[in-house]
């Protein structure tokens, strides 16, 4: 009971489980700062060609962005926010406060993003362009873009596009999340990677067999 009002407080509700697994929200005030994370990987090969479109996005967008950029072994952008990587606790904090995720074609990266509730914006990696050593990203990206599980970017203009979508409303690129679902991803990244070795295989041309015949010399016996 009060002593003001001799009334009792009502005990205030808790989030269900189901609230706790929706993405956070957005701030709704007019000078909210977007809030962007884009992760290249750590693989060896440079991935100049998103660092490139992400820059010359920012150069022209509109409103308050908070930028975090993990680069890699791509040369450090002139970007707020850089940094060549992030551990694997500031990575999953990263995603928890970002609003939006782009990321390169990565299995464990795209899988991480969807668990903290992020649809995300995959520009994969080409080896036509020096960017991996093989092209199981384009095949794996483009699997899962057909199937509506990534907002999948191959070009310069798609990816502005999908920025400037979610720039405008977050909510277009949010999934529900699932933060306790780590066996859930464990086996899910098995199987990607079973996936992705049987796209590669069937994508990668099997060179010619020869079998090497030698004149057999008189007396002896042809061995097989």
């Amino acid at each position: 009971m009060t002593g003001e009002t001799g009334t009792a407080r009502r005990p205030q509700p808790r989030p269900s489980t189901e609230a706790a697994r929706l993405p956070r929200q957005r701030d709704s005030s007019a000078v909210a700062q977007l809030r962007l994370l884009v992760a290249v990987g750590t693989d060896k090969h440079p991935f100049d060609r998103l660092v490139d479109w992400l820059a010359q996005w920012h150069a022209q967008a509109a409103g308050p962005i908070g930028l975090t950029v993990q680069h890699g072994h791509t040369r450090a952008p002139q970007l707020p926010g850089a940094v060549p990587f992030l551990g694997h606790d500031a990575l999953q904090q990263a995603m928890i406060d970002a609003d939006l995720v782009v990321c390169h074609g990565g299995p464990a990266t795209i899988l991480e993003a969807r668990r903290h509730g992020h649809l995300p914006i995959v520009v994969p990696r080409d080896p036509a362009r020096g960017e991996h050593v093989d092209n199981h990203q384009l095949l794996f990206a483009r699997r899962l873009g057909a199937a509506g599980l990534v907002a999948l970017c191959e070009t310069r203009e798609a990816l502005h596009d999908a920025l400037a979508a979610g720039a405008a409303d977050p909510s277009r690129y949010a999934v529900a999340a699932d933060p306790a679902a780590h066996e859930a991803q464990r086996a899910a990244v098995a199987r990607v990677g079973q996936i992705i070795d049987e796209l590669v295989a069937r994508s990668t041309p099997r060179p010619p067999r020869w079998r090497v015949w030698s004149r057999q010399r008189p007396g002896t016996e042809e061995i097989r």
